[in-house]
């Protein structure tokens, strides 16, 4: 079956383009308008893939990425951001609300399909079925769930895949040309400052449970996961 993509963008002739090159590439794409849309069009299958306009009318894209992240219905769900903001700061505002990549128009179709294959490459990636425990803090890569004690930690794709290879790599330090080749999959459009992007959004998800001490800077050389703090 072909994986399913969410188009949410209000310029009819984007949409139209995007969905056409989709199709090329043996995707599903299916069209919202605005946010409203992109809700019924959830509620009627879950798409693979969610590419999000920034500006949309009535709730913009990065208000609409931080809501998605805190449904568990769809915080799972792979997110670019599609927008004419090419500035680095605006790039980051928009991996902080919780896109997964980031691409500025004008686009060609084939760097834009390019992206959506990386990004859902890293998502469908996982190690082998294991729990991983370390002073309380539990990674299940079976069912793709993070634990403190009774209490689930949500977190976005990108943070679980990034928490996952540093458990599974304690005390060794990587640096950021490094995790973004393990986690990322070596993705030349991604930049290294994503990196750090999502290691503060790590760490701003494990600190109500005292978990956030565990991702450590390693000034000059990278960052590293360690229960010695």
């Amino acid at each position: 079956m072909n994986r399913q993509i969410l188009i949410v963008e209000d310029e009819p002739a984007i949409r139209e383009m995007v969905a056409f090159a989709l199709r090329r590439s043996n995707f599903e794409p299916v069209e919202a308008a605005d946010t409203r849309e992109a809700e019924q069009a959830i509620m009627r299958k879950v798409p693979d893939l969610i590419l999000l306009d920034w500006m949309l009318p009535g709730m913009s894209g990065i208000e609409y990425a931080r809501r998605l992240r805190k449904e568990e219905l769809t915080r799972d769900i792979p997110v670019i951001m599609l927008t004419a903001r090419s500035a680095e700061d605006d790039r980051v505002l928009g991996l902080d609300a919780g896109a997964d990549d980031y691409v500025v128009k004008p686009f060609s179709n084939r760097e834009l399909v390019a992206r959506i294959k990386a990004v859902i490459r890293r998502s469908s990636a996982h190690g082998d079925a294991e729990r991983i425990q370390m002073d309380g803090l539990v990674l299940d890569t079976a069912s793709h769930r993070v634990s403190a004690g009774d209490k689930s930690i949500n977190l976005g794709p990108t943070e679980y895949r990034l928490l996952s290879f540093l458990m599974h790599h304690p005390e060794r330090v990587y640096s950021r040309g490094q995790l973004l080749d393990h986690v990322w999959g070596g993705n030349v459009y991604v930049e290294e400052r994503t990196v750090d992007v999502h290691i503060r959004r790590l760490r701003k998800t494990l600190h109500p449970h005292g978990y956030d001490k565990f991702i450590q800077t390693v000034r000059g050389a990278g960052y590293r996961f360690s229960t010695s703090v």
